[in-house]
């Protein structure tokens, strides 16, 4: 199936241009992650029920060695764990690169309790 460009897909490009990371958020099944691998390039997908107790055992280790692959790095269902949040904005502040990583999110989050690196609502 190919591919159909959105609107927001600018929008991402834009941010990424400019912030150390994106947060894209919104309901289930509305193309966030779609859209996101297109810029991306690597993934890591929390949901992956191959890989998911492999990256929550990393997390629980190491975060910051999910964060290691080509940028922009695609975080998928990021708020499955959430100590990525904070190993994400320690990272962009480590290397000062924009387009380092675009986080997805489908559940609500507290933003109470994050700063915000960005939101696009798609």
């Amino acid at each position: 199936m190919s591919y159909l460009h959105r609107t927001v897909d600018v929008e991402l490009s834009t941010r990424l241009e400019a912030f150390g990371a994106v947060l894209v958020e919104g309901p289930k099944w509305c193309g966030k992650t779609t859209t996101a691998a297109q810029m991306a390039r690597s993934v890591i997908s929390l949901q992956d029920t191959d890989m998911c107790n492999e990256y929550l055992a990393t997390v629980a280790l190491k975060p910051s060695l999910l964060l290691q692959g080509e940028t922009p790095r695609l975080i998928d269902e990021w708020q499955d764990a959430p100590v990525l949040w904070d190993a994400v904005r320690t990272m962009v502040d480590k290397r000062r690169l924009p387009g380092q990583f675009i986080l997805t999110g489908s559940n609500a989050v507290d933003k109470r309790k994050i700063s915000v690196l960005l939101h696009i609502v798609d």
